[in-house]
């Protein structure tokens, strides 16, 4: 997938402008916007008292209002900005990846954790404190995710695999401790989302003037980054270290993008729209892009926090800039995919490990891991607040039997569910021919997410059975707008059905937390269910999981395609394959797998990714043999993180989807420390 972007065609850009046009365009329209900025506020101050106070009139109330509240958030929307704006054009030239951001260095999650964990523990460490905290953690993400890179840090597929493990793992931690403390669950989820809101002049005056340090390094960049843009043959011809000023680049890009989480917390798509715009205009020459893109992230964080403000939510609290710049860029991220020809997935990237087995072989995998399923479906009815020995259970006690059936009835719940999502990973990851690609990336998860929250949020007294229902419908529209915007010339082609649901799942993201934001009544429901959680289900909520079921037994009584899928384009069409409905197929079952797990158990991720790759691991790739067991070792995972979950802290739960990413980050991150040592 990454080498097909980073070879994908240039995009024609809509307009050319010169360069220096195009600067004083930028500056103009930048001193417009901030003024604006100015006067937008919940006090009635417009534009022209703004004006008044700045040149020294105004009354004494209009000039606390300005110099207190709202000139500091204005210079940490253009502190931030230009820090993000900065770093995307950074990376997107350093890794010749038009789709790179800094978000993709999970410095943005590493920071979230980070202020997440500090306000849990109820300590006033004020300001910069905070900051400071923000900073450990982005800088920490960022080491985590060089570590796994390692020499392969200047390849865009391997930055963006270390990057996806490490912000996964750190959104999962922090939620986690947000459900453990709910006090202060808000706040920081609104944090999150990034926010402008300043207490003083101090922060955005003091990351300002770490940003234009920072920016003396970039003039020493421009010329390698032009040369880089010709290939790596010509940069080093010319006496460019190609690996070794790539990882200077993207030190940088990572020092800007936590100056901007320190003063304005985790914003995204700024990095990546910015640079984008700037070459749409007809720059490409770093000297003038590099610039320029500052200038447009500055103009894109003050536009989307002046709209956050005007937007009020229900609860009388304003949007999140960062949820305002996840609207608007991902769906201009779906557009620049839509535009991009990527071909197919690239298989260089993923972790593959295959192995032949023996019939007798693979009956000795089927049955340990059988048993494995059973025991643990075992030990998950018997252990939690009041256990429950052997020899009890058919003790005809009806309080005995009323926990065990709830307990059995959850425990199916997760079995199915986790069954399903690793069959549904197999069947994603043969259609994209990437084994490290999970069934969330088509987007069904953020659509179910939406049609979830949606119920709990905004029809708290319905139904209980409109939370699933509303799940499974979003999950199934979700597939339908990625196919709708992937099928390009009548051809779906996988890559680009990844990179429109990883679009669509940021947009939808967005979407969701705005919802949660309408009312504190509501939040710790959200959060729970987009943590994943087996908690109260009832025998009906297994419904969910009848089609679900029957398509995983449709998908392993019909694996031919899925093999026929590996061998690319031209040979399967030889043999009469036809590839693109072959593909809708897949991708259907996929959804029907995704979205009835989702209703049944909530937002759940991993288990598509570890499962199905560890299958292949101990069985090879044989869908015929791979997906069965996959199936039976995703019920394994899923059953077994409910059930620690539901111990480890008694009497409080931490939800299923959480503890598998606590599982499957360290089993990613293994895989690409193995990849990484495999391709010295």
């Amino acid at each position: 997938m990454t080498a097909a972007l980073a070879s994908a065609a240039p995009m024609r850009p809509v307009r050319r402008f010169g360069p220096p046009v195009a600067c004083a365009a930028a500056l103009a329209l930048l001193a417009v916007v901030s003024l604006w900025h100015l006067g937008q506020g919940a006090s009635r101050l417009g534009v022209g008292d703004v004006v008044q106070v700045l040149t020294g009139g105004g009354d004494q109330l209009a000039g606390d209002i300005v110099f207190s509240g709202r000139l500091p958030r204005t210079l940490a929307g253009l502190v931030a900005g230009l820090a993000l704006g900065l770093a995307g054009g950074l990376v997107q030239g350093g890794t010749r990846n038009p789709l790179a951001a800094p978000d993709t260095l999970g410095v943005n999650a590493g920071a979230y954790l980070a202020v997440t964990i500090v306000g849990a523990t109820g300590l006033s460490v004020g300001v910069f404190g905070t900051g400071a905290a923000a900073l450990a953690g982005a800088v920490a993400a960022a080491a985590l995710v060089y570590a796994l890179a390692g020499r392969s840090l200047y390849a865009p597929g391997r930055v963006l695999l270390a990057g996806t493990a490490v912000a996964l793992a750190a959104t999962s931690i922090a939620l986690m401790v947000q459900m453990l403390n709910e006090q202060t669950a808000r706040g920081t989820f609104f944090w999150g989302n990034g926010s402008l809101i300043q207490t003083g002049l101090s922060v955005p005056l003091w990351t300002g003037a770490a940003v234009l340090v920072l920016a003396l390094a970039v003039p020493a960049l421009v010329r390698p980054l032009d040369l880089l843009a010709l290939g790596d043959d010509t940069a080093e011809a010319m006496g460019v270290n190609a690996g070794r000023m790539r990882l200077y680049v993207l030190l940088l890009s990572v020092a800007f993008a936590a100056v901007a989480v320190t003063v304005a917390g985790p914003i995204g798509f700024v990095g990546l729209v910015a640079p984008i715009a700037v070459r749409m205009a007809g720059i490409h020459r770093h000297a003038w892009l590099l610039p320029l893109s500052a200038a447009a992230g500055a103009l894109l964080v003050l536009l989307a926090d002046g709209v956050g403000q005007a937007l009020q939510t229900a609860a009388g609290g304003e949007i999140p800039v960062g949820v305002v710049t996840a609207l608007v860029g991902g769906p201009v991220f779906l557009l620049l995919v839509r535009r991009l020809t990527t071909g197919d997935a690239e298989t260089g990237a993923a972790v593959t490990e295959t192995r032949p087995v023996t019939g007798r072989r693979y009956a000795t995998v089927v049955t340990v891991a059988a048993v494995l399923l059973a025991a643990g479906i075992l030990v998950g009815v018997c252990v939690g607040t009041l256990s429950i020995d052997l020899s009890q259970l058919l003790n005809p006690d009806p309080l005995i039997q009323g926990v065990l059936s709830q307990r059995f009835t959850r425990v199916l719940a997760a079995a199915g569910g986790g069954a399903c999502l690793a069959v549904a990973g197999g069947a994603v990851q043969a259609v994209i021919r990437n084994p490290l690609a999970e069934p969330s990336l088509l987007g069904v998860t953020g659509g179910a997410a939406i049609g979830a929250v949606t119920v709990i949020t905004l029809a708290s007294t319905a139904p209980r059975w409109m939370i699933p229902g509303a799940a499974a419908l979003g999950g199934l529209l979700a597939l339908l707008l990625v196919i709708a915007v992937a099928r390009r010339k009548g051809v779906l082609d996988p890559t680009r059905v990844v990179l429109v649901g990883i679009g669509l799942a940021a947009a939808t993201s967005a979407v969701v937390q705005v919802l949660a934001l309408r009312s504190t009544m509501t939040i710790g429901a959200v959060l729970t269910w987009l943590a994943g959680s087996t908690y109260g289900r009832a025998a009906g909520d297994l419904l969910w999981l009848a089609v679900p079921l029957v398509v995983t037994v449709l998908l392993v009584a019909g694996t031919r395609p899925l093999d026929m899928l590996a061998l690319g384009e031209d040979l399967p069409r030889a043999f009469g394959l036809r590839l693109g409905r072959v593909r809708l197929l897949v991708l259907m079952g996929a959804v029907a797998l995704a979205a009835g797990t989702a209703a049944t158990i909530g937002a759940v991720g991993f288990v598509g990714l570890i499962a199905p790759h560890l299958a292949r691991s101990v069985v090879g790739s044989s869908h015929r043999r791979m997906l069965p067991v996959a199936a039976l070792l995703g019920a394994v995972l899923v059953v077994v993180a409910d059930t620690v979950g539901r111990v480890v802290i008694d009497p409080r739960q931490i939800p299923v989807g959480v503890m598998t990413a606590l599982v499957g980050t360290p089993y990613m991150i293994w895989l690409l420390r193995s990849n990484r040592r495999a391709s010295r």
